[in-house]
């Protein structure tokens, strides 16, 4: 369970007013102490994430988030990384203390449903205070999930934890698959893993790692070699694989190698896929053939690592969409839970695949490009347009590929 990667772990967010007893609460779920307890407010300054296993539910994630009304400078910063933490959450308890629902707990429910995030109200400290009954009426009459607890006796805590098996999302459930669904047992699949300056030493990358045990699950054989040795394995096989996984930068050459008739795509590509909206990315993939002199692009890091100096994201993808577009672009790169509010002064963002992250996360960040009417790819898919093969690059994802041909027939249009 430890060792469950936390993008497929279900996100479960604590929100409310300092002081109402969240941390308390996290602490009595997990039977831990995971966050510091104070009856001084604010004592919470930042997000704290737990991860643990809530059967039947399996692997979650508990965030534990500052006090949303908190004051002053330094208060406001900590609201602000308490709202980004709703961005990475599947599930919200809001925490109520005393009865106390006002305008603050409104706006709050409202932004969480808003967000189509499952909700559940959480009425804390019932040992001293219980919550008013006209207002228990209310929110049942708008059908809230509500529960009444208390951390220090123990009251409701099996009560909460079956609200959140009935309130977790049902995406959460499904049988959504990294590459399962494109093989059938004993098929063949062929990785292509480089092992350059960014490879790490003695080991493979997460989705490197999580593709392999995708295809193990699914009873098919998987062929991991290096770049220069692929040509090598295919004339070795007695049939052609099903399908042909690259890391991105190694596209072009990979192309070359691999027969026309045998799918070929992306551990990136599939991230997209897996933690996002493949579609949408691919519009976005098509805008790049729009960029122009003095755009700007916003490159995303899901995760913080130290850059070397061929760094994807800093330094080769910007070459790319340089040498592809013809154009003098300006590039941005945030990193972790970095991402603006505001994205209207970019023409494009480019996403890692995010296989640090989580999908409600990316669906997240992928909504708001949407919303400000700002197209967003992924890392593989800008590196397949910029080397022309994107089009065979989402071969196996139809949907994917007809969104590509109506985002080029659009993009005819542009100036």
């Amino acid at each position: 369970m430890k060792s469950t990667p936390r993008n497929l772990r279900l996100h479960i967010g604590l929100f409310g007013r300092r002081n109402v007893g969240k941390s308390s609460l996290l602490n009595a779920l997990t039977h831990q102490d995971v966050a510091i307890v104070s009856a001084t407010p604010g004592t919470t300054t930042d997000p704290v994430e737990k991860p643990m296993e809530l059967l039947p539910l399996g692997p979650v994630v508990f965030i534990d988030t500052a006090g949303i009304d908190d004051e002053g400078a330094l208060g406001e910063q900590r609201i602000a990384r308490t709202r980004l933490a709703l961005d990475r959450t599947d599930l919200a308890i809001l925490v109520v203390a005393d009865g106390e629902w006002g305008t603050f707990e409104e706006g709050l429910l409202e932004e969480i449903e808003k967000r189509g995030l499952g909700a559940i109200v959480c009425f804390s400290k019932v040992d001293l205070t219980a919550p008013p009954k006209p207002l228990l009426d209310r929110l049942h009459e708008r059908k809230v999930e509500v529960v009444s607890t208390s951390a220090e006796t123990g009251a409701g805590l099996e009560a909460l934890r079956a609200k959140l098996i009935a309130c977790a999302p049902v995406d959460y459930f499904d049988s959504r698959r990294l590459v399962g669904d494109l093989v059938e047992t004993g098929d063949v699949v062929v990785l292509v893993v480089p092992i350059d300056k960014e490879a790490p030493k003695g080991r493979l990358i997460l989705p490197q790692v999580q593709v392999i045990r995708d295809l193990l699950d699914s009873g098919a054989v998987a062929i991991v070699s290096k770049e220069d040795e692929l040509p090598g394995v295919l004339r070795k096989l007695t049939s052609p694989p099903r399908l042909v996984v690259t890391d991105s930068q190694a596209f072009e050459q990979v192309a070359v190698d691999t027969p026309r008739g045998i799918h070929l795509t992306s551990f990136s590509i599939l991230f997209s896929r897996f933690q996002g909206d493949l579609a949408e990315q691919v519009k976005g993939a098509a805008a790049i053939d729009c960029l122009q002199d003095k755009d700007k692009v916003l490159v995303a890091e899901g995760c913080t690592h130290h850059p070397i100096g061929e760094d994807i994201g800093r330094v080769k993808i910007p070459k790319w969409l340089a040498e592809h577009s013809g154009a003098s672009l300006e590039f941005i790169t945030v990193a972790g839970r970095e991402f603006p509010d505001d994205l209207s002064p970019f023409s494009l963002v480019i996403h890692c695949g995010n296989c640090m992250g989580n999908r409600r996360e990316m669906l997240s960040r992928i909504m708001r490009c949407r919303q400000q009417g700002v197209p967003i790819t992924n890392y593989g898919l800008a590196i397949a347009l910029c080397r022309g093969i994107l089009k065979r690059a989402i071969e196996p994802f139809p949907v994917a590929l007809e969104a590509f041909k109506a985002a080029k027939e659009e993009g005819e249009t542009c100036s």
